[in-house]
């Protein structure tokens, strides 16, 4: 039972993605930086433990695949939504960041409505 074995893998490259990204989000110092290390790390992760199930249950599969496909259009949607919003009430980025590019956008909009 081959696929048991290959399930059991992603079911292990999902679980090290979720903790990275979990791990990350304890470790970056704003809003925007927890955002994005946490989106991409608990995409993969989610993913990857999704299709692990549906590996290691092949009757699933199908149903796991949906559902990894929802998580992987919707995840990232929602997490620039979160992060447009936050720029928009103004919660400031860290003073560690270089470059506020989002920053200079606003200004640029802000002018020609002027």
């Amino acid at each position: 039972m081959w696929y048991v074995t290959l399930g059991e893998i992603f079911l292990f490259i999902g679980a090290a993605f979720l903790f990275l990204g979990s791990l990350g989000i304890f470790r970056m110092p704003d809003v925007y930086n927890r955002l994005q290390a946490g989106t991409k790390a608990t995409t993969l992760g989610s993913f990857f433990t999704i299709i692990g199930v549906g590996t290691v249950h092949p009757q699933w599969f199908f149903k796991t695949l949906v559902i990894a496909l929802f998580i992987l259009v919707t995840n990232p949607v929602s997490a620039h939504a979160i992060g447009k919003a936050s720029l928009k009430i103004g919660v400031k980025m860290t003073d560690r960041s270089v470059v506020d590019q989002s920053k200079k956008e606003m200004e640029e909009k802000e002018d020609e409505d002027e």
